[in-house]
């Protein structure tokens, strides 16, 4: 018999909700369906809002943004399930990441809107949520979680591999033949390239890096992008839009600087903070698979495919799973680790004291 799970993800870039039914009996992934869930502009502006602090009666709005997200979520589970005929008494348990509002590992907490209990009334399917909080308890960062999931998967004992997830924010795997497993964030994804592109062209995103392949490399802003702390700190370490976000950029730029050519320093610092997290802490990789949304930016490809040269680049669909659902399916994965009792963090990644049980559940 099939053991099916439900994943649902939506990272930093808050474009909306990746959901996807998979099969895990006997430890195998399988996708069985997907889709994505654009957010309505509405809720992507309040989500963005609870990203900093300020603003009157937050407690209320960001419990009312719960309540919203956790109707579509359901709503995205239900036409999955009806769209291939699948019962919801047949549903394990859904995984859902939840949206990150504030990530503060180092003042013990993070933030992960979802109502859990109200996902589980609108859709009859137990529920795991808040998978960060546990680790963040036993002093870990709580992020990435990916990477468990990641090792399950695409490990290999004869090849080293690094698996790169280019969402909101960056950050990597590293998948030595022997020893540890290790990863971390490092750096910013789409998340600059996409509040650039934003404000000035009123497109969501690049599409595959079109804009900044138009533009030229601004190499003093560069250097002054890749000073910043975060980047030149060693893991473990985590990041959020409390890290990078369009003040922080504008924080750094001189002044007159042609836009197309803010992004192309923006696309290059994206790849320097892959190439040089890669060089410094996966040394001897020989193949890099990227997913999230990056993975669609062929510029960004290419870029990184010079740099890292002569290792091999190349999606995570050459390994079986299609980079725009790696994501939603650690999650499904997440939620079995869940409820079979079982570790969901690496504490070699996160930093915590050990491995844990990860996440909330709420029983349909």
């Amino acid at each position: 018999m099939p053991e099916i799970y439900i994943g649902l993800m939506s990272g930093s870039s808050l474009d909306g909700v990746d959901a996807v039914i998979a099969d895990l009996d006997f430890g195998q992934v399988l996708l069985i369906a997907h889709l994505h869930q654009p957010f309505a502009a509405e809720l992507r502006a309040e989500l963005l809002a609870l990203n900093h602090p300020g603003g009157s009666d937050e407690m209320r709005r960001a419990a009312l943004a719960a309540n919203e997200l956790a109707c579509i979520y359901a709503a995205a589970a239900r036409t999955l399930l009806a769209r291939h005929a699948i019962e919801a008494e047949t549903v394990h348990a859904i995984g859902c990441h939840g949206q990150t509002v504030r990530h503060q590992p180092a003042d013990g907490y993070t933030i992960q809107l979802v109502n859990g209990a109200l996902l589980t009334e609108l859709t009859g399917i137990a529920v795991v949520c808040d998978f960060r909080s546990r680790d963040v308890a036993a002093d870990g960062q709580g992020a990435p979680l990916a990477p468990a999931f990641h090792q399950a998967v695409f490990a290999s004992g004869a090849v080293h591999r690094v698996i790169v997830n280019i969402g909101g924010i960056t950050n990597l795997t590293n998948l030595p033949t022997s020893g540890a497993v290790t990863g971390f964030d490092c750096g910013p994804g789409n998340l600059l390239l996409d509040a650039w592109i934003q404000q000035h062209l009123k497109q969501p995103f690049d599409s595959d890096g079109a804009w900044a392949s138009s533009g030229c490399v601004i190499p003093e802003l560069l250097a002054r992008l890749l000073s910043d702390e975060y980047l030149c700190r060693p893991p473990p370490k985590s990041a959020g839009r409390e890290s990078f976000n369009l003040d922080w950029l504008m924080n750094r730029l001189g002044g007159g600087e042609r836009p197309a050519d803010v992004q192309a320093t923006l696309l290059a610092l994206t790849a320097r903070g892959i190439v040089d997290a890669i060089e410094n802490f996966c040394g001897g990789a020989e193949e890099i698979y990227v997913c999230g949304g990056g993975a669609r930016n062929s510029a960004l490809v290419e870029l990184l495919s010079q740099q890292l040269a002569p290792g091999k680049v190349a999606a995570t669909d050459a390994l079986g799973v299609d980079a725009r659902h790696v994501e939603a399916l650690a999650f499904a994965w997440l939620a079995r680790q869940t409820l079979n009792g079982e570790p969901g963090n690496l504490p070699a990644v996160t930093g915590a004291r050990g491995a844990r049980i990860l996440g909330a559940i709420y029983r349909a």
